[in-house]
């Protein structure tokens, strides 16, 4: 677990280097030695640019330390970054640097932290490194867009502590007997829907014989290249076909990271307060996951640990699953993919060193503005990066539209085999909270995600990988879940800068293929 200092463990006192203006938060003390007792180790990671201004020494800042560790009990390794952001450092937060050391000292990866921290720059951090969770801690400084943005926010550390105790004794509990021969598996939607499940597939898969996975047309693609699921069936399902009703923003006052209803409920027939004709499959509770979890949890986690936490549910002889499963077998990066993705596009091999830009998606909130996408390819190009637009078969003017700006056309020409061998092959990928994204996941390649906050993306982002988020989340179609813009302009993704998008890559660390140009599209 890391932690940020000023304001997530104590008061924030600027520029300290006093040891007796030192004052630990209300319980962080007490969660500390929650979390100690449960066996996790803690690093704290602390951007100190009052090192760089010289209004303190590197002798007063570890006096400072010391007096922290005295009142809130040893912490198993310390990260500063001295520098200011003028330095241009790799180390300063929001870049993640500071969480890939802190991961490396703990002996793990940043895949395996949960990063804690009062203001932007720590969520950024955390999701740059691939971090397996970012909670905010907000205080009254902290910037609304910046709560706005984070997937996940609780009032302060002993709430953050509880959470993660609480997901741990879900998997953490009585160890199941038994075996499941033959299991059934329903995901009744479209091909990113059915990706994200991958990690409770694998769960159920397991500890079962054999697995049949039950979808809707449009999931068809990802369970043929699973190689967790033996078999594969698809049927009508009227839930992830339909037109979904009109939307705006919900007129409730209840808070963005709110637990969802206990059972489904009907919609109601109010434009105000409803978006879709059929509640989210993530309404749903379910013994291994009650619907006092937390709502905020990827959907991938949630999927995993109603699989694997239930006693009576998918025995293991073996125990429960650890959260998340492991991969089946490795991919790109350690990371697992389809089966298939070993096979190159359509038009042939594709040359290493580039970055991709998807910029379609069957629900039209949650895809690129044409606008945007071609600004950004033209950027990127501009920069020095090789950029590949891809695509499905109906897309193929939009792709050849954008790509016309400076980048190459795959629209139309990859299936989801395909295109996940385009997207492994990737530096990263600029995508919308849209199936590839998901893909790009499970493969381990940085995305740089232009996410419409009509879903949480707590819950919808991309899954334990190095993200960038771009883009309003206090839009207002927050939460609305809508389909089709219910604002002109479509306000949340448009107003994006392409220079934000080659600033993302720059954080995850993709360089370009060639030295900037300075000029226009190649």
């Amino acid at each position: 677990m890391l932690l940020d200092r000023d304001g997530t463990l104590v008061e924030d006192v600027p520029y300290n280097g006093d040891p007796e203006k030192v004052r630990p938060l209300p319980g962080v003390r007490e969660a500390l030695d929650r979390l100690r007792a449960a066996g996790l180790r803690l690093a704290v990671v602390t951007n100190q640019s009052g090192l760089a201004r010289g209004l303190f020494t590197a002798a007063q800042l570890r006096a400072v330390h010391d007096r922290i560790s005295e009142l809130l009990g040893p912490f198993d390794s310390w990260h500063v970054c001295p520098h200011d952001d003028t330095d241009g450092c790799a180390c300063r937060k929001p870049a993640p640097g500071l969480v890939h050391a802190a991961a490396t000292a703990l002996g793990t990866t940043p895949r395996r932290c949960v990063m804690v921290g009062d203001i932007g720059r720590d969520v950024t951090a955390a999701l740059a490194a691939g971090a397996t969770a970012a909670v905010m801690v907000p205080t009254p400084a902290t910037r609304p867009a910046e709560v706005a943005a984070a997937p996940r926010v609780v009032a302060d550390l002993p709430a953050a502590a509880t959470e993660i105790l609480d997901r741990m004794a879900l998997v953490a509990g009585p160890a199941p007997t038994g075996r499941r021969g033959r299991v059934l598996v329903v995901r009744s939607d479209a091909a990113g829907d059915v990706l994200v499940t991958g990690p409770g597939i694998r769960a159920v898969a397991a500890s079962a014989d054999h697995v049949t996975l039950l979808c809707g047309p449009r999931g068809r693609p990802p369970p043929n290249s699973s190689p967790t699921s033996t078999r594969s069936s698809t049927g009508p399902c009227p839930g992830s076909t339909a037109t979904p009703h009109p939307s705006t923003r919900p007129t409730s006052t209840a808070s963005p990271n709110a637990s969802p209803p206990s059972t489904p409920t009907k919609p109601s027939s109010s434009p105000a307060t409803t978006s879709h004709p059929y509640p989210s499959p993530c309404s749903y509770a379910s013994p291994a996951y009650p619907a006092s979890a937390p709502s905020a949890t990827t959907t991938p986690a949630r999927c995993s640990t109603s699989a694997t936490a239930c006693p009576s549910a998918y025995p293991n002889p073996n125990g429960p699953c650890p959260w998340p499963p492991p991969p089946l077998r490795p991919g790109r990066r350690g990371r697992t993919g389809p089966a298939a993705a070993g096979r190159g596009p359509a038009a042939g091999p594709v040359e290493p060193g580039y970055v991709v830009l998807h910029p379609g998606s069957s629900v039209p909130t949650r895809a690129c503005p044409p606008e945007l996408a071609t600004r950004i390819v033209r950027v990127l190009s501009a920069a020095g990066y090789r950029v590949l637009v891809t695509g499905g078969a109906g897309e193929r003017d939009l792709t050849a539209r954008v790509a016309a700006a400076g980048g190459t056309d795959l629209g139309g020409r990859t299936g989801l085999g395909e295109l996940a061998a385009v997207i492994a092959g990737a530096g990263a990928l600029v995508v919308g909270n849209t199936g590839p994204a998901h893909l790009a996941a499970a493969l381990g390649v940085p995305v740089v995600s232009l996410f419409a906050p009509t879903v949480p993306y707590g819950q919808w982002g991309p899954y334990r990988v190095p993200t960038v988020r771009l883009g309003d989340a206090a839009a207002p179609c927050r939460d609305t879940r809508a389909t089709r813009c219910p604002v002109p302009g479509h306000p949340c993704l448009a107003a994006v800068e392409p220079g934000r998008v080659l600033e993302a890559l720059r954080l995850l660390g993709v360089p370009p293929e060639a030295p900037e140009t300075g000029g226009g599209p190649r």
